[in-house]
């Protein structure tokens, strides 16, 4: 039985019960989009978790940035800031903002004014100042800026007047003006912030936002949907659906079955299984792009023995990648020789990559004292990512490659929030996970991947430290020069296939399935999903 067969069989009677409970829901179903997400954000505020779920809840679809990406050709274009412009030295950045750009007005919040000069200093002086009054309300955790050491480089930001902002740097960065347009750099309301620190309720900032996004918060059951109203007053003019509905849904054969009977418009993440299903579907679209994206194997390297590199390396060659490909991904990714994909300007054609070796493997775990009957473990992720749609099957896979050269291999998960949490205590030996960029700048994959500072973060999953590594990645920053910049890249992954913290696996196809009922959506390559101009024709 193919798998088409076997998926068609297993949606059949799923299907009968939604179109069951659809009856009694059709009116509110068809006042506005919905779309059947896989998991709940941890918080509705993006600055304070780098997890794909939260950005696609709240990035986009609540706030936006001084810049942003144009989804088509990846520059960067104006948002919150209709202007900019970089000293010749490339230290100060001014930006000039856009007038007349309304907040929110919600139940739990009325605002008084426009945005100003005044967010955008609240709104970064937050994730960079310890001593802001903000910085340690929900935690006090920005991970996305911890991990590419933004902060450290800001000497200053300076209020010029109530509609122009001046950023100053200690050192050149190349990347600046792309991090302030990733999901993270969202700006908010200082107004709504100090209103909340005179009732004694900050943390309610993140819980209960307010920006000047396309939608506007309405409601949230957690791991059950989360409610939104178009923001009517917003100041891009896009057409937008009157209603956007998370529908929180973890099986992927559900939201297969809710988006075949009409309950939700869109789903994330289709399983590979899936997609010849959708496609031969006349009511529904699926749309693919490359993804800027990797998945990949990584080493506790501060956990004997994997701080050994040729211990690394042995388990590198132990694996056959093919096969993890085929068995994992079913053709819709490339195998990953480097953190890149080809898709960035910094690809590197010619990089070194780890073949299936078993006799080299066992070679080099003799050599380095590991005996037959070691035991590790490889944690696998709980939740489907693009970059890794089944961590556990790949889990069990290298299970077994592993046992071929004398290595006992006990797979780890837990809940998605327990999982990531003790990644960042570092109790894994190994984990199956991956990384989507947020921007095309090779930085973006190279920083918070595998920095030193990346580690408080939780990012950096190999806890691996390396000055050589960051002084390279420093030095790339410095120019502007773009055939400067991947020179110094090819040295990276050279240092990389020799260290080996992490065994790069495969760069995923992105696909975004939905009704053809919807008009204007399209991927994002360069962060999380947008309804904002989205529109859903009866």
């Amino acid at each position: 039985m193919t798998r088409i067969a076997t998926v068609l069989i297993c949606l059949a009677s799923i299907i009968t019960l939604g179109a069951c409970s659809k009856k009694n829901t059709d009116t509110f179903y068809q006042s506005g989009i919905l779309y059947c997400s896989e998991s709940a954000p941890v918080n509705f505020n993006p600055q304070l978790d780098t997890s794909a779920t939260t950005s696609d809840a709240t990035a986009h679809q609540l706030y936006d940035r001084l810049l942003d990406f144009d989804a088509e050709t990846g520059r960067i274009v104006p948002s919150l800031a209709s202007s900019w412009r970089v000293s010749d030295d490339g230290l100060t950045y001014t930006f000039q903002l856009r007038k007349d750009v309304a907040f929110h007005t919600t139940e739990y919040f009325t605002p008084n004014r426009t945005f100003n000069a005044d967010d955008v200093l609240f709104s970064i002086n937050r994730w960079r100042q310890p001593s802001h009054p903000f910085h340690d309300v929900s935690g006090g955790r920005y991970p996305y800026f911890e991990s590419l050491g933004i902060a450290d480089n800001v000497a200053a930001v300076n209020r010029v007047n109530g509609y122009r902002v001046e950023i100053q740097l200690k050192e050149r960065d190349s990347s600046f003006l792309a991090n302030l347009a990733t999901d993270f750099s969202v700006m908010l309301s200082k107004e709504y912030a100090d209103h909340l620190m005179a009732q004694g309720d900050p943390e309610r900032i993140d819980h209960y936002p307010i920006g000047t996004g396309p939608y506007k918060f309405e409601s949230y059951r957690k791991d059950h949907y989360i409610r939104y109203r178009a923001h009517d007053a917003y100041w891009q003019n896009a057409t937008s659906s009157q209603r956007l509905i998370f529908d929180i849904t973890p099986k992927s054969s559900l939201r297969l079955a809710k988006l075949m009977t009409g309950e939700c418009d869109a789903i994330a993440f289709p399983a590979q299984t899936e997609l010849d299903i959708i496609r031969n579907r006349p009511d529904l679209e699926l749309a693919e792009k490359p993804g800027l994206n990797v998945g990949f194997w990584a080493f506790n390297t501060q956990r004997p023995p994997f701080d050994n590199p040729d211990v690394r390396k042995a388990l590198a060659h132990a694996i056959d990648k093919n096969t993890l490909l085929e068995a994992v991904y079913f053709d819709s990714a490339s195998r990953a020789k480097s953190l890149l994909p080809v898709a960035s300007w910094a690809y590197q054609n010619d990089a070194e990559d780890t073949a299936y070796n078993p006799v080299l493997a066992e070679r080099l775990l003799r050599d380095a004292g590991i005996e037959p009957g070691f035991t590790m473990t490889i944690w696998a992720m709980p939740i489907e990512r693009s970059y890794n749609p089944n961590a556990a099957k790949m889990a069990e896979l290298i299970q077994r490659y592993l046992g071929d050269v004398g290595i006992n291999v006990n797979i780890v998960t837990y809940d998605w929030t327990t999982f990531r949490r003790h990644l960042r205590e570092g109790l894994h030996d190994s984990v199956l996970i991956g990384w989507s960029a947020d921007n095309g700048d090779p930085d973006n994959f190279y920083r918070p991947l595998l920095s030193c500072g990346a580690i408080p973060s939780g990012t950096n999953r190999a806890m691996w430290c390396n000055d050589r590594y960051d002084a390279l990645l420093n030095q790339a920053l410095e120019t502007e020069d773009l055939a400067k910049r991947k020179a110094i890249y090819v040295q990276v992954n050279a240092l990389l296939n020799r260290e080996l913290p992490i065994v790069p696996i495969a760069h995923a196809y992105r696909y975004q399935a939905y009704r053809k009922e919807l008009k204007g959506m399209q991927i994002n390559p360069y962060g999380s999903i947008r309804f904002g101009g989205v529109t859903k024709q009866l």
